[in-house]
């Protein structure tokens, strides 16, 4: 009898080896976060603490050339936005890490630059605002065209130290 048994056993192991093989549903992990967009040559984060007062500006180091402003009052909880923008915008359009928001903005033409330029007030809450301080890059739409405002390496604790002054 025990012989028999053995036969059976191996016909059967080898009957569900033989059998067909379904492949494994993968693993399904939380999305990678889309990896952070390039620093443009020359142009940076600058925070600037002064007497109660920060600023966190996008732009090129020691000039005029301002891309996107960010200025509050310590404690405040409050930001004021300054931005370019074209002509007769009165809107400044902020994208970061999948969060949007379209602040209403006053405008004035630039001695700078074509266009105008826009100020707004927005509460340092604001989502796309918190995103920016987890992610540390911002982007704009202008004109239907996305400008993205991403730190070189070692400017982004500038940002941080801004969200903290300012409540």
């Amino acid at each position: 009898m025990r012989s028999l048994w053995l036969p059976v056993l191996a016909l059967a192991a080898l009957t569900s080896a033989c059998a067909s093989v379904e492949t494994p549903e993968p693993v399904v992990t939380a999305a990678a976060a889309p990896s952070a967009p390039a620093p443009v040559a020359g142009y940076d984060w600058h925070y600037t603490p002064d007497e109660g007062m920060a600023r966190l500006a996008y732009g090129v180091e020691a000039s005029d050339d301002l891309r996107l402003g960010l200025d509050c009052t310590a404690g405040s909880g409050k930001v004021d936005l300054t931005a370019l923008g074209q002509t007769g915008d009165r809107e400044i359009h902020l994208e970061s890490g999948g969060d949007t928001e379209r602040f209403p903005a006053e405008g004035e033409p630039s001695q700078l630059h074509d266009g105008d330029i826009l100020t707004a007030t927005a509460a340092t809450s604001e989502p796309v605002l918190q995103r920016f301080r987890r992610v540390g890059w911002i982007a704009q739409w202008i004109d239907g065209k996305r400008e993205v405002y991403a730190p070189h390496p070692g400017s982004e604790a500038g940002g941080e130290r801004f969200f903290v002054m300012c409540g």
